[in-house]
Protein backbone atom coordinates (compact mmCIF):
# COMPACT_ATOMS: atom_id res chain seq x y z
CA UNK A 1 0.00 0.00 0.00
CA UNK A 2 1.65 3.38 -0.96
CA UNK A 3 2.26 6.03 2.27
CA UNK A 4 0.09 8.96 2.88
CA UNK A 5 0.40 12.39 3.08
CA UNK A 6 -2.50 14.80 4.57
CA UNK A 7 -1.84 18.50 3.82
CA UNK A 8 -3.92 20.04 6.63
CA UNK A 9 -4.18 24.17 5.25
CA UNK A 10 -3.23 23.36 1.63
CA UNK A 11 -3.06 25.83 -0.28
CA UNK A 12 -2.37 27.03 -3.85
CA UNK A 13 1.11 27.68 -3.61
CA UNK A 14 2.94 25.41 -0.85
CA UNK A 15 1.04 23.42 -0.58
CA UNK A 16 0.38 22.74 -4.14
CA UNK A 17 3.75 21.99 -4.61
CA UNK A 18 4.22 19.53 -1.68
CA UNK A 19 1.40 17.62 -2.84
CA UNK A 20 3.26 17.22 -6.30
CA UNK A 21 6.49 16.52 -4.47
CA UNK A 22 5.40 14.15 -2.71
CA UNK A 23 3.24 12.35 -4.81
CA UNK A 24 6.34 12.33 -7.10
CA UNK A 25 7.71 10.26 -4.41
CA UNK A 26 4.77 7.91 -4.24
CA UNK A 27 2.84 9.43 -1.63
CA UNK A 28 -0.90 9.37 -1.71
CA UNK A 29 -2.17 12.66 -0.95
CA UNK A 30 -5.17 14.07 1.45
CA UNK A 31 -6.14 17.55 0.78
CA UNK A 32 -8.30 19.72 3.78
CA UNK A 33 -8.96 23.13 3.29
CA UNK A 34 -11.53 25.18 4.88
CA UNK A 35 -13.22 26.38 1.46
CA UNK A 36 -14.69 23.72 -1.31
CA UNK A 37 -14.41 25.84 -4.19
CA UNK A 38 -10.43 26.89 -3.57
CA UNK A 39 -9.92 23.16 -2.44
CA UNK A 40 -11.34 22.03 -5.66
CA UNK A 41 -9.17 24.10 -7.72
CA UNK A 42 -6.02 23.45 -5.61
CA UNK A 43 -6.84 19.33 -6.47
CA UNK A 44 -8.08 19.93 -10.20
CA UNK A 45 -4.78 19.80 -11.72
CA UNK A 46 -2.82 17.51 -9.40
CA UNK A 47 -6.16 14.67 -10.50
CA UNK A 48 -5.98 15.79 -14.15
CA UNK A 49 -1.91 14.86 -14.04
CA UNK A 50 -2.86 11.42 -12.33
CA UNK A 51 -2.05 12.00 -8.99
CA UNK A 52 -4.02 9.56 -6.08
CA UNK A 53 -5.92 13.04 -4.52
CA UNK A 54 -8.34 12.83 -1.94
CA UNK A 55 -9.90 16.14 -0.51
CA UNK A 56 -11.95 17.04 2.91
CA UNK A 57 -13.10 20.29 3.75
CA UNK A 58 -12.90 21.12 7.47
CA UNK A 59 -12.29 24.28 9.36
CA UNK A 60 -9.13 23.87 11.19
CA UNK A 61 -9.89 26.42 13.74
CA UNK A 62 -11.90 23.90 15.29
CA UNK A 63 -10.02 21.60 17.35
CA UNK A 64 -12.91 20.04 18.67
CA UNK A 65 -13.56 18.59 15.45
CA UNK A 66 -10.49 16.97 15.10
CA UNK A 67 -11.40 13.25 16.07
CA UNK A 68 -13.91 13.61 13.14
CA UNK A 69 -11.70 14.82 11.01
CA UNK A 70 -9.33 12.44 11.90
CA UNK A 71 -11.98 9.56 11.20
CA UNK A 72 -12.27 11.09 7.70
CA UNK A 73 -8.90 10.85 6.80
CA UNK A 74 -8.70 7.37 7.75
CA UNK A 75 -11.86 6.34 5.73
CA UNK A 76 -9.69 7.66 2.73
CA UNK A 77 -5.99 6.50 3.61
CA UNK A 78 -6.09 4.29 6.69
CA UNK A 79 -3.44 6.03 9.28
CA UNK A 80 -1.37 8.27 7.88
CA UNK A 81 2.57 8.04 7.35
CA UNK A 82 3.23 11.79 7.26
CA UNK A 83 1.06 15.34 8.18
CA UNK A 84 2.26 18.28 6.71
CA UNK A 85 0.22 21.68 8.61
CA UNK A 86 0.59 24.80 6.88
CA UNK A 87 -2.74 27.16 7.31
CA UNK A 88 -1.87 31.02 8.19
CA UNK A 89 -3.41 33.30 10.67
CA UNK A 90 -3.91 36.98 10.40
CA UNK A 91 -0.48 38.18 11.50
CA UNK A 92 0.00 42.47 10.95
CA UNK A 93 -0.61 43.23 14.12
CA UNK A 94 1.69 46.15 16.25
CA UNK A 95 2.49 44.12 19.75
CA UNK A 96 1.30 47.85 21.04
CA UNK A 97 -2.26 46.49 19.39
CA UNK A 98 -2.27 42.83 20.36
CA UNK A 99 -5.63 42.14 23.23
CA UNK A 100 -5.71 38.61 24.74
CA UNK A 101 -8.74 38.31 23.02
CA UNK A 102 -6.84 38.14 19.43
CA UNK A 103 -4.27 35.77 20.81
CA UNK A 104 -7.79 33.66 22.03
CA UNK A 105 -8.78 33.89 18.46
CA UNK A 106 -5.10 32.49 16.70
CA UNK A 107 -4.51 29.76 18.80
CA UNK A 108 -6.65 26.89 17.81
CA UNK A 109 -5.52 27.18 14.52
CA UNK A 110 -2.00 27.84 15.35
CA UNK A 111 -1.28 25.07 18.13
CA UNK A 112 -4.29 23.86 19.24
CA UNK A 113 -5.55 21.56 16.27
CA UNK A 114 -1.92 20.89 15.49
CA UNK A 115 -1.63 19.13 19.02
CA UNK A 116 -4.83 17.02 18.24
CA UNK A 117 -3.73 15.78 15.19
CA UNK A 118 -0.63 14.79 16.36
CA UNK A 119 -2.15 13.19 19.31
CA UNK A 120 -4.47 11.14 16.51
CA UNK A 121 -1.72 10.34 14.00
CA UNK A 122 1.43 9.72 16.21
CA UNK A 123 0.87 6.35 18.03
CA UNK A 124 0.07 4.57 15.04
CA UNK A 125 3.70 6.17 13.67
CA UNK A 126 5.44 5.15 17.09
CA UNK A 127 3.76 1.71 16.62
CA UNK A 128 5.37 1.74 12.80
CA UNK A 129 8.84 3.18 13.88
CA UNK A 130 8.42 5.45 10.85
CA UNK A 131 6.42 9.04 10.19
CA UNK A 132 6.68 12.50 9.71
CA UNK A 133 5.36 15.16 11.07
CA UNK A 134 5.97 18.14 8.97
CA UNK A 135 5.42 22.31 9.67
CA UNK A 136 5.71 24.93 7.28
CA UNK A 137 4.93 28.76 8.44
CA UNK A 138 6.47 32.35 8.75
CA UNK A 139 9.49 33.55 10.60
CA UNK A 140 7.57 34.83 13.22
CA UNK A 141 8.14 32.19 14.72
CA UNK A 142 11.61 32.51 15.41
CA UNK A 143 12.53 36.19 16.08
CA UNK A 144 10.16 38.64 16.75
CA UNK A 145 8.99 40.79 14.03
CA UNK A 146 7.46 44.96 14.28
CA UNK A 147 4.11 45.39 13.53
CA UNK A 148 3.39 41.59 12.77
CA UNK A 149 2.54 40.10 16.56
CA UNK A 150 -1.14 38.70 15.41
CA UNK A 151 1.07 35.82 14.39
CA UNK A 152 4.19 35.42 15.84
CA UNK A 153 3.53 34.68 19.45
CA UNK A 154 1.67 31.48 18.43
CA UNK A 155 3.98 30.41 16.02
CA UNK A 156 6.87 30.61 18.62
CA UNK A 157 4.84 28.10 20.82
CA UNK A 158 4.15 25.71 18.03
CA UNK A 159 7.95 25.91 16.99
CA UNK A 160 8.47 24.96 20.96
CA UNK A 161 5.99 22.30 21.00
CA UNK A 162 7.76 20.94 17.64
CA UNK A 163 11.10 21.24 19.03
CA UNK A 164 10.10 19.14 22.19
CA UNK A 165 8.54 16.63 20.06
CA UNK A 166 11.80 15.91 17.77
CA UNK A 167 13.81 15.46 20.66
CA UNK A 168 11.33 12.92 22.30
CA UNK A 169 10.89 11.07 18.92
CA UNK A 170 14.54 11.09 18.18
CA UNK A 171 14.90 7.47 19.05
CA UNK A 172 11.28 6.40 17.74
CA UNK A 173 11.35 6.51 13.92
CA UNK A 174 9.32 9.05 13.78
CA UNK A 175 10.47 12.58 12.30
CA UNK A 176 9.35 16.17 12.98
CA UNK A 177 11.00 19.65 11.09
CA UNK A 178 10.13 23.52 11.00
CA UNK A 179 10.53 25.16 8.01
CA UNK A 180 10.23 28.82 8.53
CA UNK A 181 9.64 31.21 5.87
CA UNK A 182 10.86 35.01 5.79
CA UNK A 183 9.99 35.13 1.90
CA UNK A 184 7.25 35.74 -0.30
CA UNK A 185 6.04 32.35 -1.91
CA UNK A 186 5.37 33.42 -5.41
CA UNK A 187 1.80 32.98 -6.43
CA UNK A 188 0.61 32.47 -3.05
CA UNK A 189 -1.93 34.79 -1.42
CA UNK A 190 0.04 37.16 -0.16
CA UNK A 191 1.99 37.41 -3.35
CA UNK A 192 -1.09 38.30 -4.82
CA UNK A 193 -2.19 41.21 -2.56
CA UNK A 194 0.91 42.61 -2.91
CA UNK A 195 0.70 43.03 -6.46
CA UNK A 196 -2.52 44.18 -6.21
CA UNK A 197 -1.37 46.97 -3.82
CA UNK A 198 1.05 47.92 -5.76
CA UNK A 199 -0.81 48.25 -9.01
CA UNK A 200 -3.85 50.28 -6.98
CA UNK A 201 -0.59 52.65 -5.53
CA UNK A 202 -1.53 51.57 -1.80
CA UNK A 203 1.80 51.07 0.28
CA UNK A 204 3.30 47.70 0.28
CA UNK A 205 4.49 46.28 3.30
CA UNK A 206 7.93 44.66 3.66
CA UNK A 207 8.07 41.50 1.04
CA UNK A 208 11.04 40.21 1.33
CA UNK A 209 13.32 38.30 -0.99
CA UNK A 210 10.47 35.79 -3.91
CA UNK A 211 11.25 32.21 -3.83
CA UNK A 212 9.13 29.16 -5.88
CA UNK A 213 6.81 27.20 -4.14
CA UNK A 214 8.80 24.42 -5.93
CA UNK A 215 11.96 25.35 -4.55
CA UNK A 216 10.33 25.35 -0.99
CA UNK A 217 8.54 21.78 -1.46
CA UNK A 218 12.54 20.86 -2.47
CA UNK A 219 13.72 21.66 0.79
CA UNK A 220 10.97 20.03 2.86
CA UNK A 221 11.62 17.31 1.25
CA UNK A 222 15.04 16.88 1.67
CA UNK A 223 15.09 17.70 5.44
CA UNK A 224 12.41 14.76 5.62
CA UNK A 225 15.55 12.53 4.42
CA UNK A 226 18.25 13.99 6.04
CA UNK A 227 16.13 14.64 9.06
CA UNK A 228 16.86 17.96 10.18
CA UNK A 229 14.95 19.65 12.55
CA UNK A 230 14.92 23.17 11.36
CA UNK A 231 15.39 25.22 8.51
CA UNK A 232 14.94 29.39 7.52
CA UNK A 233 14.36 30.57 4.60
CA UNK A 234 16.42 32.39 3.39
CA UNK A 235 19.59 31.21 5.12
CA UNK A 236 20.81 33.51 7.72
CA UNK A 237 17.72 35.45 7.62
CA UNK A 238 18.15 36.33 11.44
CA UNK A 239 21.98 36.55 11.31
CA UNK A 240 23.83 39.20 12.94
Amino acid sequence: MPKSICLFGAGPALGQAVARRYADEGYTIVLVARRPDPLGRLAAPLLSDGINVHTIVADLSDTNAVPQLAEQVRDEVKDLDAIYYGPTSSGAIPATALTPQHLQAVMPVTLYTLVALVGEFLPHMIEQREGAILVATGAAAVHGMPYFSGAGPGLAAQRNYLQSLNTELDDKGVYVGGMYIGATIEHSSRHAKLEADKAAGRPIGARGPMVSATHLADLLWVMHQTKQAEAIYPEGLFAR
